[in-house]
């Protein structure tokens, strides 16, 4: 008689499915979630990255983030992002998951590169009492997308903004991970702790298409 797979091992191997999904050239996936993708050209063309809108993305310096409050009155889902010093507004998509526990990542074009994509099987928004919001974003080999920005310019202490129109959420990054993408990581998806963002993106050396060694992940509280 077949030996009964754990839950556990069963979520590592999920886990490990995202993030080779997100390594394929999107996100840095963490054995999250994720389903593998065709990987961008790896040749860089030394343009700026482009907005959602195709305009060039705003230096650092100009990327202050708006005001806003550290709880709302009533949950929402966030439809743009902003992470101060790294980008303003930036689009969020809502993409189903390929599979029942591996979360849904931005397409891979051109304007997939420069967005988030929101975990809405998640079952956790901004503005609820606990458990994480899970955000995802691509990291290109050239180093021209969303993930290689925030690999960048997102440090602990570092303030994300969600928003919905003039709803807005402030949170602070309260710690950066580095984790390998060959290894679960279930506090990504933990949906009982504290109430609090948690982006993922493809990092170290890229072994090939959708294939990366680690996957980097912040964690944001909310605050002023």
């Amino acid at each position: 008689m077949a030996a009964r797979v754990s839950r556990t091992a069963r979520l590592a191997l999920v886990l490990a499915a995202v993030l080779v999904v997100v390594a394929g050239g999107t996100w840095a996936g963490l054995a999250l979630t994720r389903g593998s993708t065709p990987a961008p050209s790896s040749a860089s063309s030394g343009a700026e990255p482009a907005s959602p809108s195709g305009q060039p993305v705003e230096p650092a310096a100009t990327l202050a983030p708006p005001a806003c409050p550290s709880r709302v009155t009533r949950p929402f889902e966030p439809t743009t992002v902003t992470v101060a010093g790294v980008v303003r507004d930036a689009a969020v998509v809502t993409p189903p998951r390929p599979s029942p526990e591996v979360p849904g990542t931005p397409p891979t074009t051109t304007a997939g590169k420069t967005v988030f994509a929101f975990d809405r099987a998640q079952g956790v928004r901004p503005g609820d009492g606990r458990g994480n919001v899970l955000l995802n974003a691509h990291t290109w080999p050239d180093g021209s997308a969303l993930g290689n920005r925030l690999l960048e310019g997102l440090r602990e202490g570092g303030r994300v903004v969600l928003a919905d129109g003039d709803r807005r959420l402030c949170y602070r990054v309260t710690d950066r991970v580095e984790v390998p993408a060959d290894a679960p990581y279930f506090r990504y998806y933990d949906r009982r702790g504290p109430a609090q963002v948690a982006i993922v993106v493809c990092s170290g050396q890229r072994l090939g298409p959708g294939i990366w060694t680690e996957r980097t992940v912040w964690f944001a509280r909310p605050s002023a």
